[in-house]
């Protein structure tokens, strides 16, 4: 069983003026063999229709080398990251001051030669569709450093809400934002809203940085992960459910 992390008053105080809160150490290294195991299960688990949907790119450091960028709807197929996402509820909850749902979630793989993440924020990928507030918990799996692309913050900017639908911030948008980098150790979390603006660099090094993001709304808002990967599917498939003559843009 892995541990249920606990979050202080403090911690919640920090969470609610910077938009994000950096846990440190919130699982043990007992824990993180299981998820880096885990991991590795479900890159070996067969790449088929109907299942996890994995999503695939070109490697910048050799063009002709496909690499896998990420891996999501998970739960339904793999009991050890549904047990993860259970375990990441209750501080989920503390933070939004009722029972928490899950939303949506995925490993972000980033190999050497992964692209990185323009500046946006969450919620600009249409999520307020569904509901206007979300938490999500990025999982710390290997070493995240400046040079493989960790993540970077912008504190206090949530307060000014969504910016715009469907497309990455702009230089005005970001006029006055300070991208606090955030490099993190296997076991830490990073708890952060989806207003929070952030990015990540590509990742040109030798190492891999694997993250596993959770995202959640509150209860009381409504359940919509099986709506949300329906009409994502839509829009933009797995590689394996893609048509060959269509083009696919990732847009945020």
């Amino acid at each position: 069983m892995l541990t249920t992390p606990t979050l202080s008053d403090q911690q919640i105080k920090d969470f609610e003026n910077n938009g994000f809160l950096l846990a440190r150490g919130a699982f043990s290294a007992e824990d993180m063999a299981s998820i880096k195991r885990w991991c590795e299960e479900l890159v070996a688990m067969p790449e088929e229709s109907g299942r996890h949907w994995i999503y695939w790119e070109k490697s910048l450091l050799n063009p002709d080398e496909k690499i896998i960028s990420r891996i999501e709807n998970i739960t339904p197929f793999h009991d050890g990251f549904h047990e993860l996402t259970e375990v990441l509820k209750a501080p989920t909850a503390q933070l939004l001051s009722e029972d928490a749902v899950l939303f949506k979630e995925k490993v972000n793989f980033k190999y050497p030669g992964a692209d990185g993440s323009k500046p946006h924020q969450d919620s600009q990928a249409g999520w307020d569709t569904y509901t206007d507030f979300y938490i999500s918990v990025l999982v710390c799996i290997d070493e995240a450093t400046e040079e493989n692309g960790c993540i970077k913050i912008v504190p206090g900017h949530h307060k000014r809400g969504l910016f715009q639908s469907w497309e990455p911030l702009t230089d005005a948008d970001m006029a006055g934002m300070e991208f606090v980098t955030c490099p993190t150790k296997p076991g830490d979390l990073i708890f952060f809203d989806n207003y929070a603006p952030h990015a990540s660099d590509p990742n040109l090094s030798q190492s891999i940085r694997r993250l596993y993001y959770a995202t959640y709304n509150r209860a009381s808002a409504g359940d919509y992960m099986t709506q949300y990967y329906a009409d994502k599917h839509k829009n933009y498939p797995p590689d394996i459910d893609r048509e060959a003559d269509k083009e696919y843009v990732f847009r945020v």
